[in-house]
């Protein structure tokens, strides 16, 4: 077996230097320009097949496609966290719910699975976090509550990314499934995700196909930035947690956008969810996966990162 650290000395680094980013504002997050570019979008039928996805949930990345990404737009270097979904919460007064789906396991069937639990929200997970930790238990409208704050606030267009956005930031420049490629001992150093640290923690059964046989030191949600950078200096792009994302959901590509704007038709009462959690085996940490969530799910895996246009 190779060393990890031989392995992690050919993994990609960040090219694109942290003095890059910008605030626009005291407190907003810290944002990322992206590069102007073009793509290959979506996940082939050998990526599915290669990465044990389950049939029902595969063909949701074709056909891939060639994307261009204009220039002008920055993306968040970091989930956004909770200090700075409670900086909005203070000075607005929003309620976020008091519900979340947090995970627990069955006793009669011994299996993990989530729950919807009255009195747990993203104040109170049922985990500890601290401030520096991705804000969860926030739907897809919460989301968009915090970003028209944001814009008033900063005076500049704050938004979720559109998939083409998420996907060509996940990816930066990477034309594999993970943008640390596809060595399942190096993924803990870029990503928390389902882990050998999890595994142990919550008395799971270690497979190669439910979990990443590594160790990155985080049971939950881990604090933004602890991991690799992938090549455009963003974190955390993979796991942590999952994204919201602007568009509404279509079960494949047909008749999407080619210039990275988001999809504003198709089935809007549910959103794409992208990049994996903290508790994500391995087919679900792709780049080019997808996933979708009712757009008033609040959730323990599932947070948002921001972008703004020009």
């Amino acid at each position: 077996m190779v060393p990890v650290a031989l392995l992690l000395a050919a993994a990609p680094a960040a090219a694109q230097p942290q003095s890059s980013a910008f605030r626009d504002c005291e407190g907003c997050p810290l944002m990322m320009p992206l590069p102007q570019g073009s793509f290959e979008m979506g996940a082939s039928a050998a990526e599915d097949e290669r990465e044990g996805v389950p049939e029902k949930f595969r063909g949701w990345a074709v056909p891939e496609r060639r994307v261009t990404i204009a220039t002008g737009k920055a993306i968040g270097v970091y989930e956004v966290t909770r200090a700075e979904f409670g900086r909005f919460v203070a000075e607005t007064g929003f309620s976020a719910g008091d519900a979340c789906y947090i995970l627990e396991r069955d006793a009669a069937t011994n299996q993990w699975g989530y729950q919807e639990r009255r009195g747990k929200g993203w104040r109170d997970t049922g985990f500890r976090q601290g401030d520096d930790h991705p804000v969860v238990c926030v739907s897809w409208d919460d989301a968009k509550a915090y970003l028209a704050w944001l814009s008033r606030k900063s005076g500049r267009k704050y938004r979720l990314p559109s998939e083409a956005e998420w996907e060509y930031a996940a990816r930066a420049g990477a034309e594999g499934a993970r943008y640390w490629g596809d060595i399942p001992e190096v993924a803990c150093s870029f990503a928390n995700v389902a882990d050998i640290t999890a595994a142990s923690a919550l008395n799971w059964t270690l497979s190669n196909v439910r979990t990443f046989l590594c160790a990155d030191n985080h049971v939950h949600t881990a604090p933004v930035g602890r991991f690799r950078t992938n090549r455009f200096g963003l974190h955390d792009m993979l796991g942590n947690v999952y994204e919201w994302i602007e568009d509404c959901w279509n079960d494949n590509y047909l008749g999407a956008p080619t210039d990275g704007s988001p999809w504003l038709t198709g089935d809007c009462a549910r959103r794409p969810a992208r990049g994996g959690s903290w508790i994500s085996i391995q087919w679900n940490v792709r780049a080019g996966g997808r996933a979708w969530l009712v757009s008033g799910y609040r959730g323990i895996s599932t947070g948002f990162r921001v972008a703004r246009d020009p």
